[in-house]
């Protein structure tokens, strides 16, 4: 099997499109310049991981069939299972292995991160330096960047007594 690694752009998309009922990539929320919108979506249908239906809404068209008519673009189960959203069957996917390189590696630190932000007691800035090495400002930048921007993830915190402020992501 090839293992196949996606880029934090492709990651970013994805994760919309599996976000929203039905897996509509569109309207893409990322801040893309050019071509780059095109170039990801051609990417991720090469491997996949979105594939091509019939539009229903005008502002969603990705382009125009001859024979289909307007063409809009949804994100597969394939997508959903690579994200760890739904099972998937793998005798009806590619026979690639795809990983995302960015925002879903396993043992790193913004997964332990993740980890801690979803346990029932969430994590105080000070547990999470201690398991991660970080230094503050670190910290309140991955939970800003990388897990609100870049993942959409919604972390949420609050004062508990004798803990200080902690932080959550829902669910937890």
């Amino acid at each position: 099997m090839t293992q196949i690694q996606l880029t934090d752009t492709q990651a970013v998309v994805l994760s919309a499109a599996c976000a929203r009922d039905g897996g509509a990539v569109f309207p893409v929320t990322a801040k893309l310049k050019g071509g780059a919108v095109g170039n990801v979506c051609k990417s991720l249908l090469k491997l996949g991981l979105i594939e091509e239906v019939p539009a229903t809404d005008i502002n969603t068209v990705w382009r125009h069939d001859e024979a289909r008519g307007p063409i809009t673009l949804r994100a597969t189960p394939l997508a959903q299972s690579m994200l760890g959203i739904t099972e998937h069957d793998a005798t009806t996917t590619p026979a690639e292995n795809v990983t995302t390189s960015s925002p879903r590696r396993k043992g790193t630190k913004q997964e332990a991160l993740i980890e801690m932000l979803r346990a029932p007691d969430g994590a105080t800035i000070e547990e999470i330096m201690a398991a991660t090495d970080w230094q503050s400002h670190t910290v309140r930048g991955a939970m800003a960047g990388a897990l609100k921007k870049k993942l959409g993830l919604e972390v949420t915190s609050e004062k508990v007594e004798g803990r200080g402020r902690v932080y959550r992501l829902p669910g937890a």
